[in-house]
């Protein structure tokens, strides 16, 4: 892969304790972006401190930018204005076995069965990605910051090591790539007349990010507490503006199967996405999905 001189230098941070273990680890994080063409370049840092929530801290603010650590018990996270985050599936295992749609609004709202077809055109952490395809649906995850892609490619080549895990990490596949331009790309071929079977989703799932005042509880009237993986994400992501919304919901419409579905994700007292009234709704105090249907 070749690289270009505007491609970022991201360090990655690890102790002293753990060198010999860690080259491994960087080694794969060199394989996912070469394999995946992502445009970072890794520093590998090593400090002789422990790397405590002080030290990170410190490092966050010497380097004024989004950092790896890899820690004393070689869990990789995501440094972010002082803010350590990383999609930790393994915590996750509890609510995707026990996924369903009397426990899981999301799953309510896409309705999914073991033959459909995902596209998350807006992973995050892939928390959701695991809910949805806890289901057997077949799950892209589209993530356009580099760092976080990576992240997450890591998680899931990880996660494969666990037996258990195998099958439904088999279901995921993580896409370096804006949702925009990916199915704008998409939309094009169909238009073409290319591959028509491959080209379509079930559903496009949609979790944009939104202003951190958009989030208030229906019961209380009160603001909800903003945790700290949304945090991270508020910092190297921009919420879309209302064009831009507007083109992602006629997109996500333009790539669906006939009769399939858009949900889009919000906090249970924001705004219509795109200023578009929902042909269905399901909500709780705090969240809300809203569907709406390509009737073609």
């Amino acid at each position: 892969m070749s690289h270009t001189t505007d491609v970022p230098y991201v360090p990655v941070v690890h102790s002293a304790v753990v060198s010999a273990e860690v080259v491994p680890m960087v080694q794969k994080l060199q394989q996912l972006i070469e394999a995946s063409d992502l445009s970072l370049i890794l520093q590998v840092i090593t400090v002789d401190k422990k790397l405590s929530q002080k030290m990170r801290q410190q490092l966050s603010d010497q380097y004024q930018t989004p950092l790896f650590i890899i820690d004393d018990k070689l869990q990789l996270s995501l440094l972010t204005h002082q803010i350590s985050v990383a999609p930790d599936w393994k915590s996750l295992q509890r609510r995707v076995v026990s996924a369903g749609r009397k426990s899981e609004l999301l799953l309510q709202a896409c309705k999914l069965t073991d033959k459909s077809q995902v596209l998350d055109a807006t992973a995050g952490f892939g928390h959701d990605s695991l809910i949805l395809a806890s289901t057997g649906a077949q799950v892209t995850l589209l993530e356009r910051n580099p760092l976080m892609a990576l992240l997450l490619m890591y998680e899931q080549q990880l996660m494969t090591q666990q037996a258990n895990w195998q099958k439904l990490m088999a279901r995921l596949k993580v896409i370096c790539a804006d949702s925009a331009q990916f199915m704008e790309t998409l939309s094009f071929a169909r238009q073409k007349g290319q591959a028509l079977n491959t080209l379509t989703y079930d559903v496009v799932y949609l979790d944009p990010m939104f202003p951190e005042n958009s989030y208030e509880n229906m019961a209380t009237g009160k603001g909800a507490k903003v945790g700290k993986h949304m945090q991270a994400l508020h910092h190297i992501a921009q919420p879309p503006d209302l064009s831009e919304e507007q083109k992602l919901l006629n997109l996500a419409l333009n790539t669906l199967v006939p009769g399939g579905r858009v949900v889009v994700k919000r906090p249970a007292a924001a705004p219509l996405f795109a200023q578009s009234s929902p042909d269905e709704s399901w909500h709780n105090d705090v969240l809300r999905f809203d569907a709406y249907f390509n009737l073609a």
